[in-house]
């Protein structure tokens, strides 16, 4: 596993040569940056293309050695909300923050794209599948190999997206909360400890600018979402606590902001 300087704060710290590329370029910035976080974006785009033209430039001389026997996954774990709804960095339940890049070449074999819903717990049962091993019962995800080589579709199944505890600048303190919810293909629902916070048509409004928690119209959909989501973390026993209360299970000490405080 490799992992280059990515397109991550702090954004102006890539090579030379790639910030160069994007110095006082004009940049489009995207319809739910509100005007208040324009002039953030304005600052750290350029940093945030020039990493990203960096890791494309890294990754081609990697595939261009790759061996024939190898599988090439490239992904990542966090997106950024970069200014989008006035907010930063990740632990948000926005497309900006959840959705990543997830790119696959297998040796000898050309993989179309697909448009199914694929979850990180879904990758390493995957490559198990696609080499022939038997993905251990215990283990948390779906085996997409067949999917990914055009063999059959996948079931429908929502991806589970969460945050156990905020943190960091996302911190309680800063207006950040726990959080669950759902993104299926369609729609993005999610929950708080204040109860149903945000439901989107990504189909009809792909930037996320209209929360349709309240609206008569979604009744029926919010009430499936949210029995769906129910069922999920009933699954997974999450009992959807506040997250001091986990870092207390698991032995993390945290600062004044509910932040765990890292030893280097």
């Amino acid at each position: 596993m490799l992992s280059w300087g990515p397109p991550h704060d702090p954004y102006n710290i890539a090579p030379g040569k790639y910030r160069e590329r994007f110095k006082d370029k004009e940049l489009e910035i995207r319809p739910n940056v509100p005007v208040y976080t324009k002039p953030y974006v304005l600052r750290n785009l350029p940093g945030y293309y020039a990493h990203i033209e960096a890791i494309d430039d890294a990754l081609g001389k990697l595939m261009d050695a790759n061996d024939e026997n190898t599988i090439f996954v490239y992904t990542s774990d966090h997106g950024d909300m970069l200014g989008s709804q006035g907010l930063g960095k990740k632990q948000k339940p926005y497309d900006e923050s959840i959705r990543i890049p997830f790119l696959m070449k297998l040796p000898g074999e050309s993989i179309k794209s697909f448009d199914e819903i694929f979850n990180t717990p879904d990758i390493a049962p995957t490559l198990l599948g696609l080499c022939g091993i038997d993905v251990p019962d215990t283990m948390e995800g779906r085996d997409l190999s067949e999917v990914i080589r055009g063999k059959k579709k996948a079931e429908e199944a929502p991806a589970f997206i969460m945050n156990i505890a905020p943190f960091g600048e996302y911190a309680r303190c800063f207006g950040g909360r726990e959080w669950r919810g759902l993104r299926t293909k369609r729609h993005t629902y999610v929950i708080s400890k204040a109860g149903p916070w945000l439901l989107f048509d990504n189909k009809k409004d792909p930037y996320q600018l209209n929360n349709l928690i309240d609206s008569k119209d979604y009744t029926q959909i919010r009430q499936e979402l949210h029995e769906e989501l129910q069922k999920v973390m009933k699954e997974r026993n999450d009992e959807f606590l506040f997250g001091d209360k986990y870092a207390q299970m698991w032995g993390y000490n945290l600062d004044d902001n509910g932040t765990v405080i890292y030893n280097w």
